[in-house]
């Protein structure tokens, strides 16, 4: 077993919490990131970046540790932040830590400056299941319960089938998001540059939101998970999945509701892709370049968690409040779902405007 994955679980030492680590593969050795968020918020939480040796199942490394300032979430420097806690709070600025794979989990024991820690942490996994029940309706059902909805504060997601939220990115086996940033991005940008009418400035925010919106919508692995304000734009990506011809009388597919204006108003977001600490952030680019994205009314959420879900209904049980639900429609109704799609003009020529969704649009019509 490799030790590439997001790794999430609880640590023990002076103090008590929860300890976030990504870890890739990048050849002779992995490279990771580690996020240590005290249960106090007295204590300031933390960040590290380290490099293993080699590849085996016991590692030993050393790391710098960075603190997170408590209000702007940003790494900041102790001598900055440290008037903000108490004044018997300290901060380690190092750790030595051994971790090991053991009954397919991360056993980790550290010393720092400010005591000894130890943590088992378990594998978030990127696939599978979802484990969030669904409301069984027909597709009349679910027209009719749309309509029964608050036309605000909701986002929509069309699935083809129940499996869990996940974005691209992280279904493609690739966990620190600093990667994708620094080289992923600046490659991608170096190629499209020369195929977009618009040149993409990175370094302005709204402009580097929209580059990674278009990569998005023409399928590169991105952090992003696609959802739409529009609940029947969300059923044409759900159906549009399914095979006419084989469909069974069991399969299902799926949309999810996430009450965006709730979780908005109750957890800070973050500007950037990649904070030092856990984060579901609901994010609208600009379009620039991308035809797809207006008539898609889309939106999106960035994130570096892999199992968005389960994060989700955490913070649920913790502010005693629903942001996540669904609703799963027999796929048997799919060719009654796409004609009503169609008479509201949600086709693939509509919703991909250019020769490929004309020509998806007449296929689904023709065949």
């Amino acid at each position: 077993m490799s030790f590439t994955g997001q790794w999430i679980g609880t640590y023990a030492g002076p103090a008590n919490g929860h300890l976030v680590v990504n870890i890739d593969d990048v050849g002779s050795h992995y490279e990771g990131n580690a996020s240590v968020l005290p249960f106090s918020r007295a204590l300031p939480s933390s960040i590290f970046q380290f490099r293993t040796p080699s590849k085996a199942a016991s590692q030993k490394f050393s790391a710098f540790t960075t603190p997170i300032h408590p209000h702007t979430l940003q790494p900041a420097l102790w001598e900055d932040i440290k008037g903000l806690f108490s004044a018997d709070v300290h901060h380690a600025q190092s750790v030595h830590a051994t971790i090991e794979l053991k009954n397919g989990k991360i056993h980790l024991q550290g010393n720092t400056e400010v005591g000894p820690y130890n943590a088992i942490l378990d594998k978030a996994e990127a696939s599978g299941e979802s484990r969030l029940p669904g409301e069984k309706l027909s597709w009349a059902g679910f027209k009719n319960r749309i309509s029964a909805l608050s036309k605000t504060g909701f986002l929509f997601r069309g699935q083809a089938h129940p499996w869990k939220l996940c974005t691209s990115y992280h279904r493609a086996g690739r966990y620190r998001l600093s990667q994708f940033i620094t080289r992923d991005v600046r490659q991608l940008h170096q190629k499209l540059s020369s195929l977009t009418d618009h040149y993409f400035d990175l370094s302005n925010p709204e402009q580097n939101g929209a580059f990674y919106s278009l990569l998005q919508h023409h399928g590169y692995p991105t952090p992003l998970l696609d959802w739409s304000y529009s609940p029947y734009v969300a059923a044409f990506f759900a159906f549009r999945g399914i095979s006419k011809s084989l469909v069974s009388q069991d399969d299902e597919v799926r949309i999810y509701l996430f009450n965006h204006q709730e979780w908005v108003k109750r957890l800070q977001q973050s500007p950037v892709l990649d904070p030092p600490l856990p984060h579901v952030s609901v994010m609208e680019f600009i379009s620039i370049a991308n035809p797809r994205q207006v008539p898609q009314q889309a939106v999106t959420t960035a994130s570096n968690i892999v199992d968005i879900e389960t994060y989700i209904t955490n913070i649920e049980s913790t502010n005693n409040t629903t942001f996540l639900t669904a609703i799963d429609i027999p796929a048997s109704e799919r060719d009654t779902a796409m004609a009503d799609l169609r008479f509201m003009g949600i086709t693939a020529g509509s919703m991909f405007p250019g020769i490929e969704g004309v020509c998806e649009e007449m296929k689904e019509m023709n065949f």
